[in-house]
């Protein structure tokens, strides 16, 4: 079974966020980057039919060299090879058409992609890699299971749980749930010594133009003090949800 994991490349949420000072651009000084939360649940999972079923792993980021040590990473964790599609991510709609061609020209039985990123939360490029190419398309899975050409999926709907029967090939939308937090996978020393050989494969992108432009990012309005308000004086707190929070 060959698997392909898209690969996000985000900022740690420890990091704080800047921007540009005309707004336009996302200032990356000083932040840290990692592999997209909801990748890192699918890249985990992934490794679990690796070492059960022999599947082989590859992973996939669009973006600039700059995303390397990511991928690098998801190397060390345990994928066999890597691809980087040389390009900003500039879109959804840019990126989903960039996967969709690695997609098609590499057969790939299993796509996992996380439900969505934490940069941008747009949670639309596995979809419509899916629509792209007509294949099966799963969102918010907890759960998967591949017996031959059968896959076995799970997805949290209001009030609960659906399981879902596909034929591969197959794309899912992962999250927590597919893998718990205790059982991904940290990079041994071993595994960051052999990621250095393993190959990462860069391709140029495909002459599709993205579909939106940025117009300005601002931050939201920094929150109010806090006030503190005595357990006698229950007319002053009246006042104040009443009056200024206005949520009575």
């Amino acid at each position: 079974m060959k698997i392909l994991v898209f690969i996000s490349h985000v900022p740690d949420t420890t990091s704080k966020i800047n921007f540009t000072p005309d707004g336009k651009a996302f200032d990356t000084n000083g932040v840290q980057f990692v592999i997209n939360p909801n990748d890192e649940f699918g890249l985990t999972r992934a490794m679990w039919f690796k070492e059960k079923q022999g599947a082989h792993v590859t992973v996939v980021n669009v973006g600039e060299a700059t995303a390397e040590p990511t991928l690098r990473k998801a190397l060390a964790i345990g994928a066999d090879e890597a691809i980087r599609v040389n390009a900003k991510p500039t879109d959804g709609f840019f990126v989903a058409k960039q996967l969709a061609k690695v997609v098609a020209d590499g057969s790939y039985d299993l796509i996992i992609a996380g439900r969505e990123s934490i940069d941008y939360n747009g949670g639309m490029v596995p979809g419509m890699v899916a629509e792209m190419l007509g294949y099966h398309f799963v969102n918010g899975c907890i759960g998967l299971e591949v017996e031959d050409n059968k896959a076995t999926a799970i997805r949290e709907i209001d009030g609960g749980k659906e399981t879902l029967s596909f034929d591969l090939p197959l794309i899912l939308g992962g999250q927590k749930g597919l893998v718990e937090e205790k059982d991904l996978k940290i990079p041994n020393m071993r595994g960051i010594m052999m990621a250095r050989s393993k190959q990462l494969t860069v391709l140029e992108p495909t002459s599709d133009q993205a579909k939106t432009t940025i117009d300005h990012f601002e931050k939201p309005p920094a929150k109010a003090a806090c006030k503190l308000v005595s357990p006698d004086n229950v007319d002053e707190l009246i006042d104040l949800l009443h009056n200024e929070a206005k949520v009575i």
